[in-house]
């Protein structure tokens, strides 16, 4: 393995990416909506509400009526408080999976067919490029933007859940152990397992459409899955995170160490390598 030409494959395609503005764009709004938007709006709102005695106590009621094993790990001394501790460390914990896979999958899909669609897979095919170290380029240029998105999403969010929910719990509180563990130790293997499949499929697909259908397919069970896995962290924030990422890693590694073999030089230059 040659990590100079996998750099350049990578190389080439962020920029190319970077490049396309109507491509990236709609990903920056994406996550800018999950990330910050929708968590001003709802924890706002919880903010806003601690006046009104009705809401108040339908919360409290709802937080009161979580497993005992779920309340010890919520803090606040307030209803409301309690509330938007839940909903800002637990409810909008799969923020953290969903948006950095969306746009990882979205770039990924796009990687192998796209080539094939701009006249530069032949380039490819008949470079000296192994087909492993196209494939590892093409892996790490997919999944950069996702992971990269999702870092500096977590920092906003971070800096969001402080300042309007800090306040309610005494100070800035935010990220917990469980959300560090979650996006440095989980997050990596689920967008690792979602672009091993769907390079597979841009491998095969005949065009970029296809491949954005066929991506849809893959991404939507390990978005639930995902989903899921942050969802558990109500009731073991840290084991959780650690088991799932544990897990995620072995089936990660699992796909990719056998990935590079979806990608052959016909498929590069749009010729069936089937059969």
């Amino acid at each position: 393995m040659r990590w100079a030409m996998v750099k350049a494959v990578t190389r080439a395609d962020l920029y190319r990416l970077f490049r396309t503005r109507d491509y990236w764009i709609p990903l920056v709004i994406l996550g800018s909506m999950f990330f910050v938007v929708m968590p001003v709006l709802l924890l706002g709102s919880m903010a806003l509400i601690q006046q009104q005695s009705s809401i108040v106590n339908q919360i409290g009621g709802i937080v009161g009526n979580l497993p005992d094993s779920i309340q010890q790990n919520i803090q606040g001394d307030s209803p409301t408080a309690r509330a938007s501790y839940a909903f800002a460390v637990y409810l909008l914990a799969p923020i953290a999976i969903i948006v950095p896979l969306t746009i990882s999958s979205a770039v990924g899909a796009n990687s192998i067919v796209g080539e094939r669609e701009r006249g530069t897979g032949e380039f490819l095919a008949h470079s000296p490029l192994k087909v492993s170290e196209i494939y590892i380029g093409k892996l790490l240029a997919s999944l950069i933007p996702g992971y990269a998105a999702g870092i500096v999403g977590f920092g906003l969010y971070a800096v969001v859940v402080n300042l309007i929910v800090g306040p309610q719990l005494g100070g800035w509180f935010f990220p917990t152990a469980g959300w560090m563990l979650l996006v440095l130790w989980v997050v990596p293997p689920f967008i690792a397992i979602a672009l091993a499949l769907i390079l597979r499929l841009s491998a095969r697909v005949r065009s970029a459409a296809s491949a954005h259908q066929a991506s849809s397919l893959v991404t939507l069970p390990v978005i639930l899955i995902s989903y899921g896995v942050a969802s558990g962290l109500l009731y073991s924030p840290v084991l959780s995170a650690a088991a799932a990422g544990f897990l995620a890693w072995i089936i990660a590694l699992t796909l990719l160490a056998s990935g590079a073999k979806s990608i052959k030089r016909e498929r590069l230059l749009g010729v069936s390598a089937d059969g």
